[in-house]
């Protein structure tokens, strides 16, 4: 699993998490576990599997939480590629289709599926929600 500190926002019943200077809106039944946790204003870990980014063109056009980095590792396995990238300071990895065009030096739109987040207390490393 991919891990990353973010800041937790909450506006009013609504719940994001601010990663690399962008924001990702959460679903209300995450939004409302960090609400009803006190975590407003907190730094949580967020978490979410390779299988989970994507770099497809027609994810990135339809999701809320898109981010462009260059790629340093391509690691072809079969019938999945494996992308090496960072995302602030910390290293990402996504597993996605072996039809991929991303090769290394390339800067590329990458998609989280907001629905498979991970969020974790900082301090106990507790699941918030999953």
């Amino acid at each position: 699993m991919n891990f990353l500190d973010a800041e937790v926002e909450v506006q009013g019943d609504s719940a994001s998490l601010k990663i690399a200077g962008q924001s990702i809106e959460l679903p209300p039944a995450k939004a409302k576990k960090l609400i009803d946790g006190g975590y407003a204003g907190k730094t949580v870990t967020f978490g979410i599997r390779p299988e989970d980014v994507d770099d497809s063109e027609m994810v990135v056009n339809t999701s809320k939480a898109v981010f462009e980095s260059t790629i340093n590792v391509y690691e072809l396995l079969g019938a999945e590629v494996y992308l090496y990238f960072d995302l602030a300071e910390f290293p990402i990895t996504a597993r996605v289709d072996s039809r991929t065009t991303a090769r290394p030096g390339d800067k590329v739109k990458f998609a989280f599926d907001v629905e498979k987040i991970h969020i974790f207390d900082k301090e106990t490393e507790q699941t918030i929600t999953n």
